[in-house]
């Protein structure tokens, strides 16, 4: 039996933002970066991929933001609320460090269609890369009236030959997507057990935060259906208990700062 050799982490691109996008408290109200008194907290927000080697093929999980963030989300006005910060390190500088191009990826899977995880998606529809994604959230994505809604933007992945999955799937021995639906329709987490290193849980958005995860699990702002997403939250901790995996939160800066990431360091 096969099974992932090792883990890479990626950055791929830091934003900053309103914490109440991420954590919900009572009586916050949301700012964007051009107001000054900044009432709610200030905050990063990183973005990561996760680079699998594994003897199947090299499979990569989510995207992060894009190069022309600025342009591309100025029809949303998404970027006044999470621009991205200057000097910022983008996949395809995360990949070209480890000497890789989009065309090595064997496997591409999406954990969601929002603009920080699906954003570079069109630079792996090379006719060979296959591309993954949650089937309700492929249906709920592409059926949006106009060319956005919310943090759904179809010029990021209209127009992709998808394959398309359902429930928790197996992508390769070792490798698993969880779905976890709540932030969107059809949010999936990554599970991916490491001969050595033990189980490791990548929350995507269905996990903004160490703060979010709880217990008690704490909202955010961005979410399609709370009672799904608590429900989510509670499947991840439960197979996080019987597994004894490290979680790795979607956007959390305090656990970032603290992980391995690549070049100078993998899981594995």
């Amino acid at each position: 039996m096969t099974a992932p050799s090792k883990v890479h982490l990626l950055k791929t691109g830091t934003m900053e933002c309103d914490q109440t996008w991420l954590l919900l408290k009572p009586g916050a109200t949301i700012t964007d970066r051009s107001n000054t008194r900044k009432e709610a907290v200030w905050t990063t927000c990183p973005t990561h991929a996760v680079l699998i080697e594994h003897p199947d093929g090299r499979i990569l999980w989510d995207t992060g933001v894009p190069q022309d963030w600025e342009t591309r989300w100025a029809p949303t006005g998404l970027q006044e609320f999470f621009p991205v910060q200057e000097g910022t390190t983008y996949l395809q500088d995360s990949l070209a460090a480890l000497e890789l191009t989009p065309d090595d990826i064997d496997v591409l899977v999406l954990s969601h269609l929002h603009f920080d995880h699906a954003a570079n998606a069109k630079l792996f529809d090379n006719g060979k890369t296959r591309i993954i994604v949650n089937r309700d959230e492929h249906e709920g994505a592409l059926g949006i009236d106009g060319p956005f809604k919310g943090a759904h933007l179809k010029v990021d992945y209209e127009g992709i030959d998808y394959e398309l999955v359902s429930g928790d799937a197996e992508i390769a021995p070792g490798v698993s997507v969880i779905e976890t639906p709540g932030h969107t329709w059809g949010t999936m987490s990554l599970r991916v057990d490491l001969p050595e290193a033990g189980t490791k849980i990548f929350t995507s958005d269905a996990v903004y935060l160490g703060e979010s995860w709880g217990p008690p699990a704490i909202g955010a702002a961005i979410v399609w259906d709370s009672v799904r997403w608590l429900e989510s939250v509670e499947k991840l901790r439960r197979i996080a208990e019987e597994t004894n995996a490290e979680v790795i939160f979607g956007h959390d800066p305090d656990q970032a700062a603290k992980l391995p990431f690549a070049p100078d360091g993998h899981f594995g």
